[in-house]
């Protein structure tokens, strides 16, 4: 089950690719995470559609940019709602399934930013750092139910939402895209290449196998060196 805003025909053309690559079936629901209702509906439908819900990304996240005084309330609430509070709804939503088949793994993504902060972005490190907690928290509610939960922590992924920041930064310095690319790298990240989604991915996938089984309750960097300083 997909979730996401977005273009209806790339939606469709993702949602179609991933079907006929990997032969199952696969489904979208444009559901607004920062809603309670809608968040719960999500995890509702998917069991509807497929039986039920045995591993769960949260994988939604935004950013806004801002020094605290003037960090716009709105948009602090809207972060805290879709990085943090749209986690907890899918997540006890589908806690009562997993209990009752004695099995679920739960992969909240959250950030370096869940384990150390930045400069004005009050909102996203609240957000990521209340993640982990909540990660931690899920863990030992459910660690003898066969029930894990782990967030991934990655440092900068070329993601539309880092592609913002990228091209904000040329903008600002009036530098080109590669410089601008270099000097975020460098500030944060000593690999000084972006965290590839795939890399995010298979960490996922590991966590869902049954060599993480014991693996609960931890925040995994995987950052290029971000939070080894």
């Amino acid at each position: 089950m997909l979730n996401g805003f977005g273009d209806e025909i790339e939606i469709e053309k993702i949602r179609n690719d991933i079907e006929s690559k990997f032969k199952v079936l696969t489904a979208h629901s444009p559901a607004d995470l920062t809603k309670a209702e809608e968040a719960t509906s999500l995890v509702k439908e998917a069991e509807k559609n497929f039986g039920h819900v045995d591993i769960l990304v949260n994988n939604a996240g935004a950013q806004y940019v801002a020094p605290i005084e003037e960090f716009p309330h709105e948009k602090w609430q809207m972060l805290i709602a879709l990085n943090l509070s749209a986690a907890f709804y899918t997540i006890a939503a589908s806690i009562p399934g997993m209990k009752k088949r004695k099995w679920g793994r739960i992969i909240n993504v959250a950030s370096a930013h869940g384990l150390v902060a930045s400069k004005n972005k009050a909102a996203y490190v609240a957000s990521k750092h209340g993640l982990v907690g909540l990660t931690k928290v899920v863990a030992l509610e459910n660690v003898t139910a066969n029930i894990t939960c782990n967030a991934i922590c990655p440092g900068w992924v070329l993601t539309p939402l880092v592609q913002k920041q990228v091209d904000a930064w040329s903008e600002r310095e009036k530098i080109s895209i590669n410089e601008a690319e270099t000097a975020l790298l460098s500030e944060k990240q000593p690999a000084l290449r972006f965290v590839q989604s795939e890399e995010v991915g298979e960490m996922a996938v590991y966590l869902c196998s049954e060599a993480a089984r014991m693996v609960n309750g931890t925040a995994l960097s995987i950052d290029g060196g971000w939070t080894a300083q």
